[in-house]
């Protein structure tokens, strides 16, 4: 029996959860029907973002910002058991009528049906293929920092941390009129990323100072250090890494305070100060979505494997470096 058929005769989903050991694996739980305003959903796709989900797998969450970390669907607590994640794709099953059959994004963990109010539900475009569509929630990541940032018309810009995040912000920042843009990363391997984006690629020994906006996306203690020295005096060093329990130590006595640098945090749990009075949450995921239309995104999709293997999966993708999102693909109905 399959996990589909399962689901149509005893009503249970399938959730993945992290262990009190770090380890991984399948829960079942009975899914209700729809209330008015939900939607169940079932899901196509869903996303591993590997810098993220290895911090919650190993335990490495700050119990200080424990709370404040949490993905919107989460169930338990760090360090676990903990059902967590926050990139999924599905089409709606049941809902309002508006809502039926529509592929949409949500921020929700590793699950092959769920319920979820339409409110958190973002619709993915027709011309965006439902796959490319769980890399939503990066884009809307690098979007935040756009709207944090402000780059302007002739602005030479530094990405340090050629990873996926800093990746999928290149391939937006790549359309904006820019003096410069350079991706920086210590693996020379990333120039082949660069080259595919058609931007400049630079080692850190050769990366190009004075810039106008550095963003930090290596979440490593060199990148942070590095992105003050390639940042131009008075400008901003956007940082969009989490560090998780990971300390960082800085030499403040040099670039930052002799050319008066700011580093700002672009936290995407909210939306950034500069558009936080005119957009809200939805619609930054909306434009996140929109966005896919481009399929150079595709580029982050390297690696896949089915729903029913995921904790043995990702048990050897941590092992691992390297590659962008995982893709984790679901039962089809005929499966």
């Amino acid at each position: 029996m399959t996990i589909s058929q399962e689901h149509d005769q005893e009503h249970e989903a399938h959730a993945y959860w992290v262990t009190e050991t770090g380890d991984g694996e399948l829960r079942s739980e009975t899914i209700e029907t729809p209330k008015e305003g939900e939607a169940l959903v079932r899901t196509l796709y869903s996303g591993v973002s590997r810098g993220t989900e290895r911090v919650v797998h190993e335990g490495r969450v700050p119990e200080r910002v424990a709370d404040l970390m949490q993905a919107p669907n989460q169930e338990g607590d760090f360090p676990g058991p903990v059902k967590y994640g926050y990139l999924s794709v599905g089409v709606v099953e049941q809902g309002p009528d508006e809502w039926q059959g529509k592929t949409v994004f949500s921020l929700h963990p590793h699950q092959d049906f769920f319920i979820l109010p339409t409110s958190q539900l973002t619709a993915i475009p027709e011309d965006v293929p439902a796959k490319r569509a769980v890399l939503t929630g990066i884009v809307e990541v690098a979007i935040n920092a756009l709207w944090e940032a402000g780059p302007r018309l002739g602005d030479r810009v530094a990405v340090v941390g050629g990873g996926l995040v800093g990746g999928v912000l290149a391939t937006l920042l790549r359309k904006y009129p820019l003096g410069r843009l350079q991706l920086v990363d210590a693996d020379p391997e990333k120039r082949k990323l660069a080259e595919t984006m058609n931007i400049e690629f630079a080692e850190p020994e050769d990366a190009k100072n004075d810039n106008d906006i550095v963003f930090h996306c290596s979440a490593s203690n060199e990148g942070l250090k590095l992105s003050l020295q390639l940042a131009g005096d008075d400008s901003d060093v956007i940082e969009l890494s989490w560090f998780a329990d990971k300390e960082v130590t800085l030499p403040l006595g040099e670039d930052f305070h002799a050319r008066r640098l700011n580093i700002r945090s672009s936290q995407v749990g909210a939306v950034a100060l500069p558009r936080r009075h005119r957009r809200t949450n939805a619609q930054r995921l909306q434009e996140a979505a929109n966005q896919l239309k481009d399929p150079l995104f595709d580029t982050f999709l390297t690696s896949e494997c089915q729903f029913q293997n995921l904790p043995t999966t990702l048990v050897k993708l941590f092992e691992r470096p390297g590659g962008f999102c995982h893709v984790v693909a679901y039962p089809t109905p005929e499966d």
